[in-house]
């Protein structure tokens, strides 16, 4: 079963389903797949896991087409390091260095 565009079986199936709900929007099989890589990223997969399931050759083309939804990953490493190794500034001077507390 192949999907030929504007008259494949898909586009068949989502114009019935309009026709009997009209708010069901234009969708495309590709649609689906940018849905399905954006919860696969918010449940927290890496990138590479997510390279693998959509099949790109490299996990920066996945970064190239998918990097704005990795941002929010950045606080929640951010949190778990800031957990794992929790750190006290000491002023010390012009420069803050830093040291574990005891």
């Amino acid at each position: 079963m192949r999907n030929s565009g504007a008259q494949g079986w898909f586009a068949n199936a989502v114009r019935r389903a309009q026709a009997v709900d009209p708010s069901i929007p234009r969708l495309t099989p590709h649609d689906l797949r940018h849905t399905a890589a954006s919860l696969v990223i918010s449940s927290g997969a890496n990138v590479k896991a997510v390279q693998r399931m959509l099949g790109h050759t490299s996990a920066a083309m996945t970064l190239d087409t998918y990097a704005d939804l990795f941002d929010d990953d950045l606080d929640a490493v951010a949190a778990r390091l800031n957990a794992a190794m929790p750190l006290i500034a000491l002023p010390t001077g012009p420069q803050t260095r830093y040291a574990r507390p005891t």
